[in-house]
C-alpha cells in the first residue's frame, strides 16, 4: 500500500507540472506560484482513498494480473482526476457552507488573501481535469464515454448538492420535511456517483467495457456511498474533530443529517419540541441540547445496527455477482469504509 501511494504521488508531481506549463496559458510567475499553491493545497491532502481505488480496482477486474508501467500511470492519473473532481466540488462546497476547517487546515477561501478568490479556483481545478484527459487519453478508443462519464456524474453531483442547500434555506427551516428518502435522494446524487461508482467506472472503460452491462455495478456502489455517508453523518455528531479533520456543524448548519432522521422517527411529541426548538441554530447550549436528545434516543446504538445490517446487505449483494473479478473489487471499496472512525 506504501509503495501505491508513493508512486501514485509521483503522478500527481508530473500532472501538475504539465498543468502548470500548459501552453494554452502564458503564465506569469505570480499566476504559477498561485496555481501551484492551490493544486499542492486542495487536491492531495486527503486519503486519496478515491484515486488510489481506480488502480486497485483496475488490478482486481483484471484478476490480479501484474500491471505494466503504461497501465499503472493511466489508471493513476485518472485516479488524480477524481481527486481534483472532489477538490473542485470541497472548494465550493466550504464555501456554500460557510465552513471553517477542511482535513485538519483552514478551508481555502479561509486562506489570508485567499477570499472569494477560491470560487475561480474551483473552477479552475474542474477545468485542470480536461487538461489531464487530453494530454493522456484523446488517443484511447475510451475517451468520448470518459468525458460522459465524468460530466454525468459532475452533473449528478451538483444536482444533488442544490437538492442539500435548499432544504436548508435561511427562514425556510422544517424538520418536518426530512424524511429518510429526501436523505438518499441527497446522498445518492451528492456523493454516492463520484465517490464510490466514478472510480470502479474508469476502470471497466480502461478495460474496454461498456458502462451499461455493469448497471447492477453501479447498484450496489451507490447503496455502499449511502452507507458511506450514513456513517459520515453519525461521525460529524461523534467522531473526535481531530480524527476525522473537521469540526462537525450538521446540526447547526439544519443539514438533513441521518441521524436527525432517525430522531424525528424515534421521537415523541415533547422530544421533537425539542429539536424543533434547537436543531439548526448555532449557539453552543442549542447544539448540546441536539445532542443530549440523540443520546437520550441512543442513537449510537440505532446507527451501530443499522451498520450491521447494512454491511450484511451488501456483501450478499456483492457475492450474487456472476464475475469473481468484480466481487473482488467492490468487496475491497467496502473494507475501506466497514467500521471505519474518519
Amino acid at each position: 500500500m506504501a509503495d501505491l501511494k508513493s508512486s501514485f504521488l509521483k503522478v500527481y508531481s508530473i500532472l501538475k507540472s504539465e498543468l502548470l506549463h500548459d501552453p494554452a496559458f502564458e503564465f506569469s510567475n505570480d499566476s504559477r506560484q498561485w496555481v501551484e499553491r492551490m493544486v499542492d493545497y486542495n487536491v492531495p491532502g486527503g486519503k486519496l482513498n478515491r484515486g488510489m481505488s481506480v488502480i486497485e480496482s483496475y488490478r482486481l477486474l483484471k484478476d490480479g494480473q501484474e500491471l505494466h508501467d503504461d497501465e499503472i500511470f493511466l489508471a493513476s492519473a485518472l485516479g488524480w482526476c477524481i481527486e481534483w473532481l472532489q477538490a473542485h466540488f470541497l472548494v465550493s462546497d466550504d464555501i456554500m457552507d460557510n465552513s471553517h476547517t477542511r482535513r485538519g487546515q483552514p478551508c481555502w477561501f479561509r486562506v489570508p488573501k485567499v477570499g472569494l478568490i477560491a470560487a475561480n479556483d474551483g473552477l479552475l481545478l474542474r477545468n485542470h481535469i480536461h487538461r489531464i484527459f487530453k494530454n493522456h487519453f484523446r488517443g484511447k478508443p475510451y475517451y468520448v464515454d470518459l468525458l460522459h462519464l465524468f460530466n454525468e456524474v459532475e452533473f449528478q453531483t451538483v444536482s444533488g448538492q442544490m437538492i442539500d442547500l435548499i432544504t436548508t434555506l435561511e427562514g425556510e427551516k422544517d424538520l418536518s420535511k426530512y424524511t429518510l428518502s429526501l436523505h438518499r435522494s441527497i446522498v445518492q446524487y451528492k456523493t454516492t456517483y463520484y465517490s464510490f461508482y466514478l472510480p470502479v467506472a474508469c476502470a471497466l472503460l480502461m478495460l474496454g467495457e461498456n458502462l451499461d452491462n455493469h448497471i447492477n455495478v453501479k447498484n450496489i456502489l451507490v447503496e455502499m456511498g449511502t452507507f458511506f455517508q450514513v456513517q459520515d453523518d453519525y461521525l460529524d455528531c461523534f467522531g473526535a474533530p481531530e480524527t476525522i479533520g473537521k469540526i462537525g456543524t450538521d446540526i447547526e448548519d439544519f443539514k438533513c443529517s441521518w441521524l436527525v432522521v432517525k430522531a424525528l422517527e424515534l421521537s415523541n411529541e415533547e422530544q421533537k419540541k425539542v429539536l424543533n426548538e434547537n436543531y439548526g441554530k448555532p449557539d453552543l447550549a442549542n447544539v448540546s441540547k441536539v445532542k443530549a436528545l440523540y443520546n437520550e434516543l441512543n442513537l449510537q446504538g440505532v446507527f451501530a445496527e443499522y451498520e450491521s445490517n447494512s454491511y450484511e446487505k451488501l456483501v450478499a449483494s456483492i457475492e450474487a455477482h456472476p464475475s469473481k473479478a468484480v466481487q473482488a473489487a467492490l468487496k475491497s471499496f467496502l473494507a475501506k469504509i466497514y467500521k471505519r472512525q474518519k
